[in-house]
């Protein structure tokens, strides 16, 4: 079999992730963005964000011959069978819904382009309906002798671990119209399944239709913000109760019917996927009429948000500072901050739970310094007003209060023996609870973990 030639709209993390990882499967790829200084930096074999593994890739494939980068929508539609839409879908700016405009001009800027018949195939993340209003565009704007016809395949990328969920996915799923559409899918695909071939493993393969294969992401993206919620829920019961949420999640983690994934109570989930993908699941089942089926997930995004502001308290309390009607006074205090990343393994700082926690205890008057392995530079960006070190030895010197906000390697293998004598006094909440209690008592600090009873 022909492997076809590919494209992917958008080479943002989506896009650019799975254009190496397919060059680096055999494919003929391109990657196209409006965004020049995205095109130049990967051209040069620098990718503009944190994913380990995938710089040395993008090297390869480029000095291979296999992954090339352009601004123009042109070499995209002349080069490429397959084109893959990796697009951004934002939350709106007057609503909770998906914005679409990026979905949109890709769609309108290729297909008046396409000279021969050719896939065009969604992966962004998008509201239930779109695949099909695609499919209207293109029939409008596509040269109708062709048969140029529309696919959706989600994505389903954990960041930190994409060029593994690329190349060796957990499951590909396709909402095709025809044979011939579903024909050239699989060749798209033939070189995730050849590998999975080699190593004996097995790719379930769900062929559905659009609806059903767009309503596939964000129901798993509602399921796991869900499950998230749910464990720090039971983290404000397990306070107030004097439980301990790590021993629960244990417990109820054991039953198979739940597993333990998803399981680590903290200051919640955020990032780029899950806040604004529920929220705009929520709002197109609204103006679908089934908006009383989405309910929950409002509870779900408010208790997510109210874990942010759990570590101010717990902070206030540590500190022995008091609390008014406007919230804890926490003015004259250093507290080092240790990490901006959402998440470990990743500089997306995007609804950053630990970037929230950072601005609110400087929002109570405490001195903030922030330090993080990877993501230093859009922290910066996105929360100019706060206080920066460019190590975690400069973070924590002299503070007076340690909050670990991400579960960096390097923060739950910190000794804090060592730790112990660059503070000014031995205090730390573990957002994540990722440290050994046991292990930083000893070493004399005073722990808070979120859930937890006091150590």
């Amino acid at each position: 079999m022909t492997l076809p030639r590919l494209s992917f709209l958008g080479t943002g993390y989506l896009g650019a992730t799975y254009a190496i990882c397919f060059a680096e499967l055999g494919y003929e790829v391109i990657g196209v963005d409006v965004d020049r200084a995205k095109i130049q930096a990967l051209t040069g074999g620098r990718v503009p964000f944190h994913e380990p593994g995938l710089d040395d890739l993008l090297r390869r494939n480029l000095a291979k011959g296999r992954l090339s980068f352009s601004t123009d929508y042109a070499d995209a539609a002349n080069r490429a069978e397959v084109h893959f839409i990796c697009v951004g879908t934002p939350q709106r700016g007057d609503g909770m819904g998906a914005d679409l405009t990026y979905v949109e001009q890709a769609v309108t800027q290729l297909a008046p382009l396409i000279k021969r018949r050719a896939l065009i195939v969604g992966k962004s993340t998008v509201p239930v309906g779109t695949a099909s209003w695609v499919e209207q565009l293109v029939a409008k704007l596509a040269d109708p002798a062709l048969g140029v016809e529309v696919a959706w395949s989600p994505e389903f990328l954990q960041e930190g671990f994409a060029v593994e969920d690329v190349l060796r996915p957990n499951r590909i799923v396709a909402g095709v119209r025809s044979a011939w559409a579903n024909d050239l899918l699989a060749a798209a695909h033939k070189g995730v399944f050849d590998l999975a071939a080699t190593e004996d493993r097995e790719v379930p393969l769900v062929i559905t239709d659009f609806a059903t294969a767009e309503l596939v992401k964000v129901a798993a993206n509602a399921f796991l913000a869900t499950k998230i919620s749910f464990i720090n829920a039971m983290a404000e019961v397990c306070e107030v109760a004097g439980a301990d949420v790590t021993q629960l999640a244990r417990a109820i983690g054991y039953d198979p019917r739940i597993g333990n994934k998803f399981l680590q109570a903290g200051l919640g989930f955020g990032g780029g996927c899950l806040p604004k993908d529920i929220r705009a699941f929520q709002a197109r089942a609204q103006e679908l009429g089934a908006g009383e089926a989405l309910r929950f997930l409002h509870e779900v995004d408010l208790i997510n948000t109210r874990r942010r502001g759990r570590v101010l308290h717990l902070a206030a309390e540590l500190l022995g500072r008091p609390v008014g009607p406007a919230g804890p006074d926490l003015s004259g205090t250093r507290v080092a901050v240790l990490g901006a990343a959402f998440k470990p393994n990743s500089d997306d700082v995007r609804d950053a739970p630990s970037l929230a926690a950072a601005a609110a205890l400087a929002a109570a008057g405490a001195e903030v310094r922030v330090y993080d392995p990877q993501a230093m530079a859009n922290a910066r960006r996105a929360q100019p007003a706060l206080g920066y070190a460019e190590s975690l030895t400069d973070a924590v010197n002299e503070a007076e209060l340690v909050v670990v906000a991400t579960e960096w390697a390097e923060f739950r293998n910190a000794d804090p023996a060592v730790l112990g004598g660059l503070v000014a006094a031995k205090r730390v909440i573990d957002g994540r609870n990722c440290l050994d209690p046991a292990q930083w008592v000893r070493a004399g600090w005073t722990y808070r973990g979120m859930g937890r009873p006091p150590a």
